[in-house]
């Protein structure tokens, strides 16, 4: 189903000042490229803790209330799968619209649209639970996408794990086309 919708081949754009707009982006919020795809810049990281004792037995220590990035997908590029610790939220802000593919502890995979266009069932954000396996990608006809992304608690990179293709392959072999396409 998805090979249908997606794709990675800009040909029509029709926005000719993209790569300004993109520019502008990159310099303008002063993002980094991302380890995982794209580009990033951390926006808020909150003051205040939670104590090692009071988290889920996942967490190694305490960690900030929440953190937020702003993150930046251009043509051609896409967000490799990873999993995180916490709960991340997806926020839409501009651009076109994005797939979010998502793959759960038990092998089930789900399609996630991020956009403005609700009649095509695309969301302005939603959230991917703890221990998802997620890569995300333009969708045909996509420029570029500005999103947020919003962690609880807090991001930390020892929480982030970067996916190897070779062992999600193994463990979802029927999602082997999707994880060799969108794995580093």
């Amino acid at each position: 189903m998805f090979d249908r919708v997606l794709c990675r081949s800009y040909k029509n754009l029709k926005n000719m000042d993209l790569p300004q707009r993109l520019a502008e982006l990159i310099e303008g919020l002063q993002l980094e490229p991302h380890p995982e795809g794209g580009y990033y810049k951390r926006v808020h990281y909150s003051a205040e803790q939670i104590q090692a004792e009071a988290l889920p037995s996942r967490y190694e220590g305490s960690r900030q209330l929440y953190s937020s990035i702003y993150y930046l997908l251009g043509p051609g590029d896409f967000s490799a799968f990873h999993r995180l610790k916490s709960d991340e939220i997806w926020h839409f802000f501009e651009g076109e619209s994005l797939a979010v593919h998502l793959i759960s502890p038990d092998g089930n995979y789900a399609l996630k649209l991020l956009g403005k266009n609700q009649a095509k069932g695309e969301h302005f954000q939603f959230i991917i639970p703890h221990g998802t396996w997620f890569a995300a990608e333009p969708i045909i006809s996509t420029a570029y996408a500005l999103i947020g992304c919003t962690v609880v608690p807090a991001f930390e990179y020892h929480d982030f794990e970067l996916a190897s293709a070779v062992e999600l392959e193994t463990l979802f072999p029927q999602h082997t086309k999707l994880i060799k396409r969108l794995c580093r």
